[in-house]
């Protein structure tokens, strides 16, 4: 019997073969949370197009699928862009982590809270974190601009609003209710200014929602707006950095953080001393507090003295454009009707 204990044949296994392992569960934990977020992405999207509560039957997650869909490819692209940057400088990163968000009955719910990617060796050069900070936001905002046109010219006609709300046009539509009323940002008043017949029927801020690509592209200029705000190391901090230097940035940082917190401050003041202004967004001030207190205002060091040259200063100065077309003072209004 101790004999054969003691020749039992021992398994090692290998520092290659624990890293492969290693490998295949992060591949496993990546493709599991897309996967999820595709789903909660869709539930959203039935719910935001059909304007009814879950559970939902089979057949019905195809309504959900143009926004799940769409919303997908801008975050897949933004956060890609991050990565392929990364990889051409040679800087490590993990593949995207898709954050998933699930339906919750009377809750403002886009089905996902975005993506993430994490840098996993330093960054030694301006160039380098300029063009990993900006290769993310330009590639989100491209898909997100191009779902936009298509939303914006393939508009259906009244009838497809109809049948969400059969007593849209009764005098007692909404009444007694509240109203959710997405904000307007300069780009998308622009693209509905010029890409729509003002002949034909076109939804209000208070309808949008119910329409898959205008919706997706709304939030894709949401979430490209918060990510390029000018702070710490959010995708336009890192841009604001390597423009400007550390010294300016931190201010550039500290006074775009102040406006943030003042309109979201403005928001609060509004709502409860029903002003009915429609002036700011209680979202902006728990933003700014994440930016101050999670985020921070300054950006880490990077040992690198040299400037950017003229191509990226000038692609850093179209990116900020981006951010102020992209942004909305006050992106969600939610109304007594």
């Amino acid at each position: 019997m101790s004999d054969q204990l003691f020749n039992e044949p021992k398994i090692y296994v290998t520092t290659a073969a624990k890293e492969k392992r290693k490998k295949i569960n992060s591949y496993l934990i990546h493709i599991g949370l897309f996967i999820v977020t595709f789903i909660t992405t869709t539930l959203a999207g039935v719910e935001w197009t059909t304007g009814q509560l879950p559970p939902y039957e089979f057949n019905m997650l195809a309504n959900g699928l143009p926004y799940s869909i769409s919303i997908m490819l801008i975050i897949t692209f933004h956060e890609f862009g991050h990565y392929f940057a990364a990889r051409y400088h040679r800087v490590k990163a993990t593949l995207p982590y898709y954050i998933p968000f699930p339906t919750i009955p009377y809750f403002i719910n886009f089905g996902t809270m975005g993506a993430v990617i994490r840098t996993k060796s330093p960054i030694y050069s301006k160039k380098a974190m300029f063009d990993i900070g900006i290769a993310g936001p330009i590639s989100g905002f491209v898909v997100c601009l191009g779902i936009l046109i298509y939303g914006f010219t393939h508009v259906p006609s009244i009838d497809y609003l109809i049948q969400i709300h059969p007593d849209y046009f009764s005098s007692d539509y909404g009444k007694d209710g509240y109203q959710l009323v997405f904000g307007d940002s300069i780009l998308f008043s622009l693209l509905r200014l010029f890409l729509t017949d003002p002949n034909n029927f076109f939804p209000p801020m208070s309808e949008i929602y119910h329409y898959p690509y205008l919706c997706a592209g709304w939030f894709g200029l949401l979430v490209t707006a918060m990510n390029m705000i000018p702070v710490g190391q959010l995708d336009g901090g890192h841009i604001s950095y390597t423009m400007f230097g550390d010294k300016k940035h931190f201010t550039i940082s500290s006074v775009a953080t102040l406006i943030l917190a003042l309109i979201g401050f403005a928001g609060i003041i509004d709502t409860m001393l029903e002003l009915n202004l429609d002036i700011g967004w209680s979202g902006w001030l728990l933003w700014s507090f994440i930016l101050y207190f999670v985020i921070k205002l300054k950006h880490p060091p990077v040992a690198d003295l040299s400037s950017l040259d003229s191509k990226r200063i000038f692609l850093g100065y179209i990116s900020f454009i981006i951010f102020v077309v992209s942004f909305s003072p006050t992106p969600l209004i939610l109304k007594i009707v």
